[in-house]
């Protein structure tokens, strides 16, 4: 008996944590190749923001880790005063959405952020109120520092970014595309000495991300809730769907953050 409560506490402890597990279920439709993703079901990734200036244009995505907090890429250059995080949206066409519209108090970027080679892509945005949780706004798990990867790991990303190489124009609903993570050693064969400890890549098989999804979420389905992973960094100008994209790897950041959570 104590140790059926024992585990029950345990059970209760991990929602309450409430982390990574959408109210509304991710559907993940053909995936076989967001350049050559699809729409996303609307709502099921609760965690996903738009970063927006002050007329409204979606210009960087990124991801809610708590109710004070999202965390983005430092090449998205989020200004307090004058960006916008938007919550709970899915279609940027729509005015009928329930989103929330923050204002920026802080944003910190990794003191080690380098915009030449684009190593410690990382900034913690801090929201002037919290968020209202529900259904369609929650958090993100965030990767451990000692975060394993193991193969075939389901991996998804998503964002409104560029949806070809031909167009300029972002998509208008969510889009999301599940994408092979890809070793060191396997995108150094690409990118050479570029890539660094402190990235990831994923893609390079039919699928990618692209402008426009810059500083949005790379998540892996572990333990049954999905854990931030990755943050859209950098890849080809043209969205190669064949080259694989780069990602800050959060794990390496985890202390950083939880360092930077616990100042401000």
């Amino acid at each position: 008996m104590a140790f059926l409560q024992a585990a029950l506490c345990l059970a209760l402890l991990a929602s309450a944590a409430g982390c990574g597990v959408p109210a509304i279920k991710p559907v993940l439709g053909g995936l076989q190749r967001i350049v050559n993703g699809e729409n996303a079901v609307p709502g099921s990734w609760p965690w996903q923001v738009s970063l927006q200036t002050s007329s409204g244009a979606h210009f960087c995505g990124g991801s809610l880790i708590n109710e004070n907090w999202v965390v983005t890429a430092a090449h998205c250059e989020v200004r307090a005063g004058s960006h916008f995080v938007i919550l709970g949206e899915y279609d940027r066409s729509s005015g009928a959405e329930p989103i929330q519209v923050k204002s920026i108090t802080k944003a910190i970027t990794h003191p080690y952020w380098n915009p030449q080679t684009l190593s410690d892509d990382i900034t913690l945005v801090k929201l002037a109120s919290p968020a209202q949780l529900g259904p369609r706004v929650s958090p993100v798990c965030l990767a451990s520092a000692s975060e394993s990867l193991p193969a075939g790991l389901t991996c998804v990303t998503t964002g409104w970014g560029r949806t070809s190489s031909s167009t300029n124009n972002g998509a208008l609903q969510l889009q999301q595309v599940a994408l092979p993570l890809v070793t060191v050693s396997q995108c150094q064969q690409y990118w050479g000495s570029r890539i660094t400890s402190s990235m990831i890549c994923g893609g390079g098989a039919g699928a990618s991300s692209c402008q426009g999804d810059s500083g949005g979420p790379l998540v892996c389905l572990k333990g049954g809730a999905w854990t931030l992973i990755g943050i859209v960094s950098w890849g080809t100008s043209n969205c190669n769907v064949q080259a694989p994209a780069v990602y800050a790897r959060v794990s390496v950041f985890r202390s950083w953050i939880d360092s930077v959570l616990a100042d401000n």
